[in-house]
Order: C-alpha cells, then structure tokens, then sequence
C-alpha cells in the first residue's frame, strides 16, 4: 500500500475530537478538491510502499492508543484496505474511516464512518484543472455509497463549509439521500488551513449551526500544531 504517513496525535475533527489517536493516511484520491489540506496524498501522491504487517505493527509500537484513524487522500480506494482494518480490528482497536463516502463499504471493518461529501465548493478551478474539475464534478456525490455506509456503520457527516449558502446544498444533498439523518450528526466544519481565517468563519458558522441544530465542528489539530504534516 502507498501510504503518505502514519502518526500517533490527537483527533482533531468530528464526535472524537480530543482523543489520541494513531493516524494511517493512504496516498491517492479519486477528487482534486481546491482547498485540499493534504496536497502530498492527493494532487501530488508521494509516500512509501507499506505492506499491512508492516502498518499493523507501527500501529501496535503506540501501546497507550485504542482509536485508529484510516484517512487519504481516499483510504476506500487503497489497495488492501480491507485487509488492513481488519488486521486492526484483530488487536481490539476502534476504527474511524475517513472518507468521502464516493466509494461503497463492502463489508470493511469500521466502527465509526466518518463520511466527508464534497460540496460545490471543493471543484478545482476550470481553467487550471479542466480535466479533474469534469471528474471531480461527476464523482464527488454518490447518494448510493453514502447510503451503504449509513445502513451498516455507525456514523457522522462532516461538511466543509466556505459560506452561508453551503448548508442549502448539502440540506438537499441529505434529502436526497431518503433516511432520517439526526441533525446531530451532521457537523459543519469552517474551510480554513489557518487559524485567523478558521476562527473569522467559526462566528457565522457558528450561529447558522444554532439556527438549524447541526453541530459546529471545529479543527483542532489547526488549533493545536497549525496546518501542519504528522499532526
């Protein structure tokens, strides 16, 4: 498996947020979002050749750690990724999935479905990326895998959100999806790499998450170490 990097660091995103946390990120991804904060493990894919006892074992070297994160770049579309969460499993750890939900489950080990729908605002510009936006574009939404993953795991929805008028398009995107999805589990994260422009959308975001009763999901991790790799 190509694999970007692997770290032992706190969660820093969604219902974990706080909790320590060994981080397994593949490289490679099937979107080219515009505001990607892990350029390294999509755009310019870069990393070394792992194989799963080699993964397996770097996960048991951090004795204290009970939660795994599997995250990319797109960890659904890496080669023996089910192979991997399953030898996890076998040492009794938790496993948080994240991914964009564009790829179904296929019965993979998984006790916390992070799914992470793009919106419009994550296209890549179309003068500068014609070919990926035309992709991106036609697969960054897929009700039907979002829907595998909702009827089998546990999860949450975690949406990235640049402006007020993204929360009418995945308002629609999960009623499209025709599951009564609580609004507790939808949590709206502010787009930002940087503090000042974290904390500038947090205000609005914020209030908008009162008015409609999702949660506001901060980055902790920016707040923590910064936009920064291995954290």
């Amino acid at each position: 498996m190509l694999i970007s990097e692997i770290f032992y660091s706190i969660q820093g995103e969604g219902e974990l947020t706080g909790v320590p946390s060994v981080f397994v990120r593949t490289s490679g991804c099937n979107l080219r979002c515009a505001w990607c904060d892990t350029p390294y493990a999509s755009w310019n894919p870069e990393g070394e050749q792992r194989t799963v006892p080699q993964l397996v074992a770097a996960v048991s070297e951090q004795r204290t750690a009970r939660h795994v994160v599997l995250t990319g770049g797109e960890p659904m579309i890496a080669k023996d990724i089910h192979v991997l969460a399953a030898e996890i499993k076998k040492l009794g750890h938790h496993i948080t999935i994240e991914t964009a939900a564009t790829v179904k489950p296929e019965g993979i080990a998984c006790d916390l479905a992070s799914l992470s729908p793009k919106l419009l605002n994550s296209a890549p510009d179309p003068l500068e990326h014609a070919t990926w936006r035309k992709k991106h574009e036609a697969t960054r939404w897929n009700p039907e895998a979002v829907r595998a993953w909702i009827d089998r795991y546990p999860y949450q929805f975690k949406f990235v959100v640049a402006r007020p008028e993204d929360v009418d398009e995945l308002e629609h995107m999960l009623a499209a999806l025709q599951r009564e999805i609580p609004r507790h589990k939808v949590l709206l994260m502010p787009e930002a790499t940087t503090l000042d422009k974290m904390r500038g959308r947090a205000t609005w975001l914020g209030e908008l998450c009162k008015a409609r009763g999702y949660r506001y999901a901060h980055r902790l991790h920016i707040e923590l170490y910064g936009n920064k790799r291995g954290t």
